[in-house]
């Protein structure tokens, strides 16, 4: 069944949302993170999708501490994203409990690294790749690469990346609903556990995702704004109806 992960994105030590990875578009939804990742734990959840916003532009991690309360206080199997460059950055997260760390600019920056983590660390690496018209975007969004994102996963899976979530930019905060036909591409991928992740809004898309066989889906603003309740959206895909 798909794997439900509710998101916690953490700029200046508070839970928001960005629209379409604008840091000038934010809406506050928690003073303390940890206060939303509970609310999801209390609906069901079983994952959390963490991600350090101010360490996505800095390059290093900068709101460790709340997501650190969040790991060890939540309930809930945690993935980090958000500034991990170095081996220290993803042992400083494992060793707080996260289930796995997500590396995005340093898998696109430095293959030599991310087939040493990932032959290291196994399925505790996942590869976060975040594109903008089907190119891969880099530090927080805020640069664009001349790589391909369907030619860059494929390069990903080679070197023994198991775990990979895709983003479409100009979905994330949309309530436009998801990509799909970037989902069926993605599928065609042989040995990937996909999470889909930006603009899923609709209790069909979670069935459809399903249906295709992803692995997982982050949800965001849905949640925070009422679109999608957690703790129906698990019923419904466990029942196979909305």
């Amino acid at each position: 069944m798909l794997k439900l992960f509710p998101a916690v994105d953490v700029l200046g030590g508070k839970a928001v949302r960005l629209y379409q990875g604008d840091y000038n578009k934010e809406t506050v939804y928690a003073a303390r993170p940890l206060d939303a990742a509970k609310r999801f734990f209390d609906e069901g959840g079983e994952f959390l999708h963490a991600v350090d916003l101010d360490g996505a532009k800095a390059g290093k991690p900068v709101n460790d501490k709340e997501i650190g309360e969040m790991i060890r206080f939540s309930g809930m199997k945690t993935e980090v994203g958000g500034g991990i460059r170095t081996e220290d950055d993803i042992k400083k997260y494992l060793d707080m409990g996260a289930a796995r760390v997500i590396l995005g600019t340093a898998a696109l920056e430095n293959v030599g690294f991310l087939s040493e983590m990932a032959q290291k660390y196994k399925e505790k690496i996942c590869v976060g790749v975040d594109a903008k018209d089907g190119m891969v975007a880099t530090r927080g969004w805020l640069d664009v690469s001349n790589v391909d994102a369907f030619e860059f996963l494929k390069s990903v899976r080679n070197l023994g990346v198991k775990g990979v979530i895709y983003t479409d930019i100009a979905r994330d905060g949309a309530m436009q609903g998801t990509n799909m036909e970037a989902y069926k591409k993605l599928r065609t991928i042989e040995g990937l556990d996909i999470v889909a992740s930006g603009g899923i809004c609709r209790y069909e898309e979670l069935l459809t995702l399903n249906d295709m066989g992803i692995y997982g889906a982050i949800l965001g603003k849905a949640l925070y704004t009422g679109a999608l309740n957690l703790k129906k959206a698990l019923s419904a895909l466990s029942e196979g109806v909305c």
